[in-house]
């Protein structure tokens, strides 16, 4: 067994990771609910959100070009604020990914289940889970690669959504009709439920966003992580600026916001409604290649996140182990696990355990964002103390823009607990949060009652 993680993701790996991690299956889909809430005053949402995620990933992208580090954020908050939020963090983080694994193979696995009927379900979310294990067990530049091809595909497929409707809004393309502003203005008007919902479809589109920083963390496995993680950071807003809000301007745009198609599939409706012909399979192999970037990504990240808590004294020895090839073998299994389990659940039990479980995780996100703010506060003139010529990337404005980025935290924080769909969610992230402190704080007593190691004594 070797000591550390090995250095394997190349450049293009990283770079492609960095300008598809955030992509996944909730902007072609999950994106419909946000839009059926706020109509065209969506794209507020996505701005606002789409800000609030530039500013923190400009303050994590300062802390890892300063110390690459394969916890990343869970170790950054060690340091700055302490040990129980470094413990905290870390295990919500890898809490999160579990789940999602869970939801990712069970959304993939009903894809596949309408082309080919015959097989079950179940067998398809454990076909997708067992193989996406095995390409995260094999090597991490296995995983690198994988990742690289999904996120080109996606990558490939937003741009010509792009282009083709940029040629519809201009009447450019035959038989379609230029819809001018109709679709902004009519129907209700830009805000045709007032701008009460521009916050509650921002709630929506928040989660949309979280991955953004799982580049940080696959930088610590490449051979430049500091260069890494720049390029990481400064691609996060015309990823946000032409992936997302491009896309959603052209959805709102060419379709009213109130139609049925859109609630149901955003990007499938503008397909068909420009002639695309099988619209609805093509959408089906983008999400579903988007599914298994999630899967893929979720595994890794997940299993990277328990290694650096175990490294660092915050979870079992055995998940800090790395066989030859540099994979965390033990983490990548515990993961899957866990995230197969979720998948079984939501056979067994999708209106209860499952539903807690999805709930449990939904404010995550918004805790993280907000570890990591914190802490880049408190790390920023202890950086600058310790290496002054070494942040190659600094936030902007500090200290005024990570003020404000942790004043609006605490106000999605707030929004969620008076919003009635998203209450539920909150209150069952503190509660499992509220046990991951308890048990942070168990584990520090029970050190700090341990009698002292007793050093041997040469006898002569």
């Amino acid at each position: 067994m070797s000591q550390d993680l090995q250095p394997s993701l190349r450049k293009r790996h990283l770079s492609m990771i960095a300008i598809a991690g955030v992509i996944g299956a909730g902007l072609f889909v999950g994106s419909g609910a946000a839009i059926g809430t706020a109509g065209p005053g969506v794209l507020i949402s996505y701005a606002v959100a789409g800000l609030l995620v530039v500013l923190v990933m400009r303050m994590l992208g300062e802390m890892s070009a300063a110390n690459p580090d394969t916890g990343s954020f869970s170790a950054y908050a060690e340091r700055a604020i302490g040990p129980w939020a470094g413990f905290t963090v870390g295990w919500l983080y890898w809490w999160f990914w579990v789940v999602v694994v869970g939801i990712e193979a069970t959304a993939g696995a009903a894809i596949v289940h309408r082309w080919v009927p015959a097989v079950p379900q179940w067998t398809w979310a454990l076909a997708l889970t067992v193989l996406l294990t095995l390409t995260n067990l094999y090597s991490v530049r296995s995983f690198g690669e994988f990742e690289f091809w999904f996120a080109g595909i996606k990558v490939a497929a937003i741009t010509i959504f792009l282009v083709v409707g940029g040629l519809a809004i201009f009447g450019m393309l035959p038989n379609v009709a230029a819809p001018g502003l109709s679709n902004l203005t009519g129907h209700g008007g830009f805000l045709p439920n007032g701008s009460g919902p521009i916050f509650a479809a921002m709630l929506v589109v928040v989660f949309s966003f979280f991955g953004a920083e799982i580049a940080t963390i696959a930088a610590g496995e490449s051979d430049n992580p500091g260069q890494a993680v720049r390029t990481a950071v400064r691609s996060v807003v015309w990823r946000i600026l032409l992936f997302y809000i491009g896309s959603i301007a052209v959805v709102v745009t060419l379709i009213p916001w109130n139609d049925a198609s859109v609630a149901k599939s955003p990007y499938v409706a503008v397909l068909d409604a420009i002639g695309l012909p099988s619209a609805a399979v093509v959408m089906d192999v983008v999400v579903l290649t988007s599914v298994l970037s999630c899967l893929n990504s979720g595994l890794f990240t997940a299993s990277r996140m328990v290694f650096s808590l175990s490294r660092r004294g915050e979870g079992p020895a055995v998940l800090g182990r790395v066989s030859r090839r540099g994979v965390p073998v033990a983490a990548v299994l515990a993961s899957t696990v866990v995230g197969f389990v979720t998948v079984v659940l939501n056979y067994v039990s999708p209106d209860t355990v499952f539903l807690f479980l999805v709930n449990s995780s939904g404010a995550v996100a918004v805790f993280v964002w907000l570890a990591i703010a914190v802490s880049q506060l408190r790390m920023r003139r202890r950086l600058e103390q310790e290496a002054p010529g070494n942040l190659a990337l600094r936030m902007w404005g500090y200290p005024y823009l990570t003020w404000a980025t942790i004043v609006g935290m605490i106000g999605l924080l707030v929004g969620m607990l008076f919003d009635s769909s998203a209450r539920s969610q909150l209150l069952l992230s503190l509660l499992v949060a509220a046990v991951v402190i308890a048990v942070s704080a168990l584990r520090s007593r029970r050190r700090a009652a341990a009698p002292p190691a007793v050093e041997a004594v040469e006898t002569v």
